[in-house]
């Protein structure tokens, strides 16, 4: 039987084999294990391994996570990643460490209003909606400067990155064209911010390209739960 534990070592040698063929060093790239839908003991089952970073979509789910672990497992860095309305922002300005899916100002505002005094900065990504996909959340590329002008200016957020979602397809050059992109945007925000060193993105069926763009967390949930419930 496979564990948890045999999965999340298949994906490190896949994010190393994927980073030696880079020419890229492993230790650049983190795992974050997107664990929406899966039950605590899961998430146990992976941090028992050696699992810190994980992902969660879902906002009143996450929630519900955190404060079941906080006090066993306080060293759990948990991000958010999916999409979030304005009226639920309080939940993670409160409860996450990490927000990987901000594209308005009105969102950051109230992130930066409500997070705690006694937490560190919201470590936040920008989402890019690199595919220009109608049914994808995201900034344009020319929206990327105004907002991490923002977002730089509010005290309890911290800019690190981009994140972004590229198009589901098995057409190697759409999907490489895309990574690429996003490669080119995150070096040029780069050179605006020196805490800028987060590119969110690659998924359990394209973390190698990804890596090949210069990906510095992918985000893998099935490769290492299951498929989801």
């Amino acid at each position: 039987m496979t564990t948890i534990a045999d999965r999340l070592t298949h994906a490190h040698q896949r994010i190393n084999q994927a980073a030696q063929k880079s020419s890229r060093n492993h230790d650049e790239i983190q795992l974050l294990a997107v664990s929406k839908t899966k039950p605590i003991e899961q998430i146990v089952a992976a941090y028992k391994a050696g699992q810190r970073l994980f992902g969660e979509n879902y906002v009143q789910e996450g929630e519900s996570k955190i404060i079941a672990l906080k006090a066993d497992y306080p060293d759990i860095e948990w991000h958010f990643i999916g999409p979030l309305q304005s009226n639920k922002t309080k939940t993670i300005a409160e409860n996450f460490d990490w927000m990987h899916t901000l594209s308005r100002e009105k969102i950051a505002l109230r992130l930066n209003e409500q997070r705690p005094s006694h937490l560190a900065p919201l470590k936040v990504c920008i989402q890019v909606n690199v595919s220009q996909e109608q049914s994808k959340s995201g900034v344009s590329a020319d929206e990327i400067a105004p907002l991490a002008k923002l977002i730089d200016s509010l005290p309890n957020l911290e800019l690190r990155g981009l994140m972004a979602i590229p198009t589901a397809t098995d057409d190697i050059e759409i999907q490489h064209a895309e990574l690429q992109k996003m490669q080119r945007l995150f070096e040029s925000l780069k050179q605006s911010y020196a805490k800028l060193d987060t590119l969110s993105m690659g998924m359990s069926n394209d973390l190698e390209q990804a890596i090949a763009s210069g990906s510095t967390m992918v985000r893998i949930g099935s490769a290492i739960f299951g498929s989801r419930n």
